[in-house]
């Protein structure tokens, strides 16, 4: 039966998210909010809302292995996996504004999540803590991001790739909250369910959420990001995973801690090792062609798969 709730509340998640965007958006377009800061705010947050919303429920009810293996696997999954297979269905050309500015900064993103959970290492005690202090700190460099992006597109007259649908006031409201409350409630079923496999398996919550919760949760990214490799829409194919990254370690990270502490067992400090090392082979394979292309993609996706059999050896040795 756990099985069967954690299946149900990731695919309300993912429907839930369409339908939250959807309706949030054709409510800003009425009010003529630029089709660029739509989608760099609702249609951002969309994608990740499913990661947002596990995470804060995660937090609620204290279960913090989900939370940080949520954020952290989802970025892991995002840059080899996702990306991998994007590529690996067309060559993804690449800007130098995503080499030189968005992912720089999802590097330092996750640097600068390693130096806050370093604490536990430097005192050599077996759980290092985000605390809410830590928290406020990760959405201030999120909204610090999140204005630059803003700024920058607005200054440079970019335009939005994506078709904002202009629906009728009443459905769009229905869509917002109803789609919002679908995320919730499927949230809820995620992390009861996953919390349930965890103590009936033996396994770690942590291990659950670098697995089935964080591909499960990184759906919408990877269907956008497919489809956009298959009609050679590049840009929204590498700006959605490097956005999202970013958004998972400073938005969702810092909202979850704000609510309640997270700790992290100093084994899994590994795992944040190996999403660093991940964007730091990305990136090299971004700039020397300017582009991603097949085989780098197939070896990213093993790469992806190596680091599933090591996270699934560690947890039953």
């Amino acid at each position: 039966m756990s099985i069967l709730f954690l299946i149900i509340g990731l695919v309300l998640l993912v429907k839930g998210a369409d339908y939250f965007v959807e309706g949030s958006s054709s409510i800003a377009k009425r009010f003529n909010i630029p089709s660029m800061v739509i989608g760099l705010t609702l249609v951002a947050f969309g994608t990740s809302a499913p990661e947002l919303a596990v995470s804060v429920s995660g937090s609620l009810n204290q279960a913090n292995g989900i939370v940080f293996g949520n954020v952290v696997g989802s970025n892991i999954v995002n840059i080899l996996f996702i990306l991998g297979i994007s590529a690996f269905i067309t060559p993804i050309s690449i800007k130098s504004k995503t080499i030189f500015k968005e992912m720089p900064f999802a590097i330092l993103t996750t640097i600068a999540l390693m130096l806050m959970v370093m604490d536990g290492l430097i005192n050599g005690d077996p759980i290092s803590v985000i605390s809410h202090s830590e928290g406020w700190i990760l959405l201030l460099l999120f909204a610090i991001y999140l204005y630059s992006m803003v700024e920058i597109s607005i200054m440079g007259k970019e335009e939005s790739a994506e078709e904002i649908l202009v629906l009728p006031m009443p459905k769009s409201v229905i869509f917002t909250i109803g789609g919002l409350l679908t995320i919730i409630f499927g949230a809820n079923l995620v992390v009861n369910g996953a919390s349930e496999i965890a103590a009936l398996f033996g396994l770690s919550e942590t291990l659950i959420g670098l697995t089935i919760v964080a591909i499960g949760t990184s759906l919408p990214e990877l269907i956008t990001s497919v489809v956009a490799a298959k009609k050679g829409e590049n840009d929204i194919a590498v700006g959605n995973i490097v956005g999202s990254n970013i958004f998972n370690v400073l938005f969702v990270m810092g909202v979850s801690a704000v609510i309640y502490p997270v700790d992290i067992a100093i084994e899994n400090y590994a795992d944040l090792w190996i999403l660093l090392a991940a964007m730091l082979v990305v990136v090299p394979m971004m700039y020397t062609s300017k582009k991603i292309s097949r085989w780098e993609g197939v070896l990213m996706m093993l790469g992806y798969v190596a680091y599933t059999v090591f996270i699934i050896t560690r947890a039953v040795s």
